[in-house]
């Protein structure tokens, strides 16, 4: 997934990307990520949209910088416990509303998605 797409902020999608990092443990809380101009490499983008991703996340408290050190995971468990929970509403919140567009309604969704993880469950999906 190093490829962003034109229709939402490259920042956005970086920060994204990092948040999925955190959340999904590949990040751990402390742990210092790559410089700004190292980024900047590794995903081929300037180091000011690195640094407008960075202070993004920042700004909600999941990245904190330490001056002269670098930019850490923050290690507040009760923020990365929030952050996790906002991502899995705003991951539901934007598939039922593609689903409910496509003309589905709140029990043709439950009852896929009950399938689907069944499925997914045996190893099926």
């Amino acid at each position: 997934m190093d490829e962003f797409n034109a229709s939402k902020p490259i920042y956005l999608q970086l920060a994204d990307r990092i948040h999925r990092q955190i959340i999904s443990g590949e990040l751990k809380a402390g742990e210092k990520l790559l410089s700004i101009r190292d980024m900047g490499i590794k995903y081929s983008m300037n180091p000011n949209t690195v640094q407008r991703a960075y202070s993004e996340l920042e700004r909600e408290g999941i990245l904190e910088t330490k001056r002269g050190q670098g930019t850490f995971v923050s290690e507040r468990q009760d923020r990365l416990v929030l952050q996790r929970d906002k991502l899995k509403h705003d991951q539901i919140r934007q598939f039922v509303q593609v689903m409910q567009e496509m003309g589905y309604s709140a029990a043709e969704i439950l009852s896929g998605l009950e399938e689907y993880l069944n499925k997914a469950e045996k190893g099926d999906e």
